[in-house]
Formats: structure tokens, sequence, C-alpha cells
């Protein structure tokens, strides 16, 4: 029954309706013009016919002679003409729809996001703090990147993988927005450690590009492992290493007294640390010492590691020249049944 309904299916008005018409890309739409000729056609055959038709006389009263609906059937063969030559005029048009397929090809990116979250965090040269600073730039990172899976990575006194490589990017900033100074209790920053749990996230991917960004604010005070140690760790399975050191130097609001009075404390930042990792790494390090600076670092590492994207456009052309060419055959034969009959009668009453 299904294969018999598809056989029938240019057996529909829906073919005849304006949306239809307008939904159609015409290939030969110069063709269309011709369907504003059909009624100037019939509009000069009837004034021929009017002019120079045979009239026979009949031996009747004029007023015995009285019109019947019947004389109105003889219009029928005219207006079945008129559809056969308009349904022909639009298959010749080829109504056409076409279908396109963007096929994306990524070669892709695996990026970790390593971010610091010990107690130096909270300090407020960037605004409202170091931290939510940081936060709020790397979920615009997220935001900026197509198909790149993406990871997370947090750490003070010790480390842990908050999130592993995924293209979810709603997941992501779930993630990234409940990041908290709570997570480790463990005081301090163990950079080491931080990269070595990145390295190890990373180090079974098969991207053409293995990307890590380290976020922190201070020298390396915890954890078992060496930050250059473990850079070179991760140089060996190709992950370059972008750090970043967060806050500026000198006198920085830490926050207020229980009296409300704003506290301040000296901040210098041994950066050779985060430097030497960079070098290490293959990649670069950034200072961002406000939020403008630090949202600057992110847009530039996000237009050095772009994805290499390779598309493919197939476009597929359906034709529906076929249902007018059959509407137009079964007119006809209609039309040829109609020749047979009283309708096609000549003779005028």
């Amino acid at each position: 029954m299904e294969s018999l309904s598809k056989n029938f299916e240019w057996f529909d008005q829906k073919w005849f309706t304006l949306e239809t018409f307008q939904s159609f890309e015409y290939e030969n739409s110069i063709v269309l013009y011709f369907l504003a000729i059909i009624p100037l056609v019939f509009l000069v055959r009837f004034l021929l016919f009017v002019s120079f038709r045979q009239k026979i006389e009949v031996a009747f009263f004029t007023n015995s002679l009285k019109s019947h609906w019947s004389v109105y059937l003889r219009f029928i063969p005219d207006i079945l003409m008129a559809g056969i030559m308009a349904t022909l005029i639009i298959a010749l048009a080829r109504p056409q729809k076409t279908s396109e397929n963007i096929e994306r090809n990524s070669e892709g990116i695996d990026i970790m996001l390593v971010l610091d979250i010990s107690e130096s965090m909270k300090l407020q040269d960037l605004k409202p703090d170091r931290l939510d600073a940081a936060k709020k730039v790397a979920q615009e990172f997220v935001l900026g990147r197509l198909q790149d899976r993406i990871g997370l990575v947090v750490f003070s006194g010790e480390a842990f993988s908050l999130s592993p490589l995924t293209n979810d990017y709603d997941l992501l900033q779930r993630f990234i927005e409940d990041i908290d100074y709570e997570m480790i209790s463990k005081p301090g920053t163990a950079i080491g450690l931080a990269i070595g749990v990145a390295t190890n996230r990373l180090s079974e991917s098969k991207a053409k590009s293995k990307v890590m960004i380290l976020l922190s604010d201070g020298d390396n005070t915890a954890g078992n492992i060496d930050p250059y140690t473990a850079a070179k760790l991760a140089a060996s399975y190709r992950i370059k290493i972008y750090t970043i050191g967060i806050g500026k130097d000198g006198r920085v609001l830490m926050g207020t007294d229980p009296f409300g009075n704003d506290q301040y404390v000296e901040n210098n930042m041994d950066e050779s640390t985060l430097k030497t990792i960079a070098k290490l790494g293959g990649g670069s390090y950034y200072r961002a010492g406000n939020n403008e600076s630090l949202k600057n670092i992110f847009e530039t590492i996000n237009k050095l590691e772009r994805s290499e994207y390779k598309e493919n456009r197939y476009k597929n052309t359906s034709d529906f020249y076929q249902v007018y060419l059959s509407w137009a055959l079964v007119l006809f034969l209609i039309w040829l049944a109609f020749k047979s009959t009283f309708v096609s009668n000549p003779v005028e009453d």
C-alpha cells in the first residue's frame, strides 16, 4: 500500500497551490511567461467563433426557445485544453527543489584549561577578584571554540581534573561557573602537579594539536612534581603550554575587615617559573595585570590556536516536471473522452 501511495503522490491538489509554486526553483523560468498567453488564445478563439460561426435556422418561435444548463457543458473541453497547456508549460519550465548539505571536517584541537584556585586568587586587583575574572574569560574562551575538545584542571596545594576533554560546551560552562576556593582545602600552589594531571588527560589524545593553558598568580610551593620536569614531560607528548601570570605587583586590595575597612597586601610575583614552563612547552608567557589585559591574552591564544576546517557542500536537486506531465496526460485523456460525447457537438442550439 505504501508503494502504491508513492506512485500516486502526484495526484494531489497540493501541486497547484501558490505555496508549492513559490517553493520551486525553475530551470527554464522564462517559459512560465507563456501561461499568460493561454487566456489570450481562448479569447481570440472565442471571438473568431462568434464572428465566423455557421448558424442553423430553426423553425421555432423565438418565445418557445429556452436556455438549458447543459449548454455550459460545451466549455468543458476548452477548460481541459487550457489545463493541458498550463501543465505542459509548467513541466517545460522544469520546477525543482534544491537542498544543500554541508559537511565540515575539523582536524581538531584538544585544550586543557589549568586554573589556580589558591587563596591568593582572592586578591582584587582584577574585578571582582582574580578567580572570578579568570572564570569569566575562560567561559568566553569556551564559547569561542568550534568542535574543539576542552578539559578543566583546578589546583592549589593539590590538583585534580574537574572535567575530561569534551565538546559539550554547556557542561563546561557549568563546571567553570561552579569553580570555588573550597574545592581544595590544602593550601599552596602545586603548579608541577597541575601540569602532570593535565598532561595525563592529553597524553592519549589523537588530536593534531594539543594545548595547555595554565593560569596562576604565584610560584610553585606545593606538590611532589617539579614544574620544569612536568613541562618537559608535557613537551614529550607534543603538548604546547601557554602560561598566564595573573595580578599586578605592589599594594593590592585583599578585601575588607569586619569594620568595613579596606585591607591591602604587598604582592610580588616571581614570573621566572611560568616563563620557563612556557619556553619548555613551546608556547608563550603572558602577564595579565587587569581584566582587559587578561581578556586580550585569551583572545590572542584563541587566534593562535585555531582548528582547520574543511567544508564540503553537496547540492541535491529534485525535479518535479513529471508531476505536471502526469496531470497533462490525464487531462488529455479526459479531453479525448469528451470528444466522443454531446458536450463537443459543434451544432449550436
